[in-house]
């Protein structure tokens, strides 16, 4: 049995060929800073050199070894260290503004990429598993990018020039030195791939603690009715301590593994001392060589001491990776410049079945009906009929699994896909408010909206009360509308898509917080014209009765 096989080291999802070419493609965005810090990383290990020839100069001109002005060896040295100053300086300056740049942007790239992507019915990940990744993971990757493959370059540029540097001075003890390496490489890929499956567990689950936290601030108001506290802490804390056992896990293999190196390195030092002392006493070498001798020995080693400090970091991207490409594995929409079709439109479908993909049983069978242009329809059936599916039919988040589904117009029709997804509103279940100001979500309806468009807005959704609150339309609403009651915020809800203005509004129960009365001026409002074609999902008497005609879901 090999020792890939004893330590079970797992095989992983994506090949280390796909995780670089997608690490290569996210790091053409973050170029200027990745060269930046190759360059001062660069410029350090000039520095460094130098600083290691100045010490031994000024060694040996204070021994009489070398002629030469003490002083002036002193203010070289000094240089040298305003140098180092200044390029840590600079170093500092780039990671905090460039790094928050690159992050920002690579975090933007993901959002906008999981916003295009086809929606299925259900998420792939829990959305504290998702925001986890898009800060952790996103940040792994940036400092990998931006600031370990730099610092790569210019530790193999300071092993290189200080190998050159204690060659010319002693060939044997140079190649003595670096003999290790090679034992090192074979011990750093066994160690790659164990530590990669360790990082990879730590990391699922932080994102499930992050996850639990997150649900049990969402659900505060329901645990607390349910008088479920101690549940919640007890969820959190059966996670966290399976996530303090995994990192337990990985401590104690990093420990074990940093152990053995630095013996070795050690072991390293003391040769390379003993030898210096060996030729120091026999007056081959001076005090300052001595000294250059053991800066260089520590220069050589320390590329080596950072290599296994990067593996860490090598591997930790590797995970980062993966969590990231996973976000992106849900194929794109159609793509493409948005169809806007003259008003009035209608929706047309023929002979449409649909059923999720995890399901082999239809939601919808042979669906025939037509939403005129115009028209005023109300769609009824009881819950779990499958009426939220065809509206989301209607909408092309879901595809007809066979038949067709079209908008038209008295000039021109097409199949339905996000291309048209323009031509709707949509008025979700519920509180769909976001922390902000009221006008700040009216303007998710259109941006350029004017005051008096949004006032207008406002009082055909009969919201009038927003202009008697003391900030008006500045008035602060907390997350899902807070300090806003349900009825307020369905019809803040329902300005915000009359001022989308657009030919086909869809409305999921959307008037169920509302009082009958205001419920019927709220439909008069809506349905004092004749240019749009109206949808309700209801179980109100009410909107039934403004209807022009009905559709019945029944459960198959």
């Amino acid at each position: 049995m090999s020792l890939i096989d004893y330590l079970k080291l797992p095989k992983t999802k994506y090949s280390t060929k796909e995780i670089l070419r997608w690490l290569w493609k996210a790091w053409k965005g973050n170029r200027l800073q990745a060269c930046l810090n190759a360059a001062i990383g660069l410029l350090g290990v000039g520095v460094s050199l130098a600083s290691v020839w100045a010490v031994q100069r000024a060694i040996d001109v204070a021994s009489h070894d070398l002629e030469g002005n003490i002083y002036v060896a002193v203010i070289v040295m000094g240089l040298l260290i305003l140098c180092d100053f200044a390029l840590n300086v600079a170093s500092v300056w780039i990671r905090n503004i460039l790094g928050i740049k690159a992050q920002n942007r690579m975090q933007q790239q993901l959002l906008d990429r999981i916003l295009r992507s086809q929606w299925k019915g259900k998420e792939t990940h829990h959305s504290g598993d998702v925001l986890n990744r898009l800060e952790f993971d996103v940040s792994n990757v940036v400092n990998f990018l931006t600031e370990v493959i730099p610092n790569s370059l210019s530790t193999l540029a300071l092993f290189l020039g200080a190998f050159g540097y204690l060659l010319s001075m002693d060939w044997r003890l140079a190649f003595i030195i670096t003999f290790m390496i090679p034992v090192f490489v074979i011990f750093s890929k066994l160690y790659i791939r164990q530590m990669r499956n360790l990082t990879s567990e730590v990391r699922s689950s932080d994102s499930k603690v992050q996850s639990v936290l997150q649900e049990t601030i969402q659900n505060r108001m329901l645990i607390k009715t349910l008088e479920g506290d101690s549940a919640a802490v007890d969820r959190l804390e059966e996670q966290q301590s399976v996530l303090r056992h995994k990192v337990v896990r990985r401590t104690k293999f990093s420990v074990f593994s940093n152990l053995t190196l630095s013996l070795g390195f050690s072991v390293g030092y003391l040769i390379a001392f003993t030898w210096a002392a060996i030729r120091l006493s026999a007056g081959t070498l001076t005090f300052g060589g001595m000294t250059a001798f053991l800066q260089l020995v520590n220069k050589i080693q320390s590329p080596a001491r950072q290599l296994t400090r990067l593996i860490p970091s090598f591997v930790m991207v590797f995970t980062a990776a993966e969590r990231l490409m996973e976000l992106e594995e849900d194929p794109l929409e159609e793509q493409g410049t948005p169809i806007q079709l003259a008003s009035p439109c209608g929706i047309r479908f023929k002979n449409v079945a649909f059923a999720y993909e995890d399901s082999d049983e239809n939601v919808i069978e042979n669906l025939n009906f037509d939403f005129y242009p115009g028209s005023c329809t109300a769609i009824l059936g009881e819950t779990g009929a499958g009426k939220t599916t065809l509206v989301r039919i209607i909408l092309a988040l879901l595809q007809p699994k066979s038949g067709t589904v079209e908008i038209y117009n008295n000039k021109e029709q097409h199949p339905l896909s996000p291309r048209l997804r323009n031509n709707f509103v949509y008025v979700p279940q519920g509180n769909t408010l976001m922390s902000g100001t009221i006008r700040d979500n009216l303007r998710m309806g259109k941006l350029t909206a004017t005051d008096e468009e949004m006032e207008e807005a406002l009082r055909r959704s009969c919201a009038d009360f927003v202009f008697e609150l003391p900030n008006g339309l500045d008035t602060e609403c907390t997350e899902q509308g807070g300090g806003l009651s349900e009825g307020q915020a369905q019809r803040i809800a329902i300005a915000r898509a009359l001022l989308r203005n657009r030919s086909i509004l869809l409305f999921d129960e959307a008037t169920s917080a509302l009082d009958p009365d205001t419920e019927r001026q709220l439909l008069k409002n809506i349905l004092a014209t004749n240019d749009k074609t109206v949808i309700f999902i209801t179980h109100r008497p009410a909107v039934i009765d403004y209807c022009d005609q009905t559709l019945t879901i029944q459960k198959l």
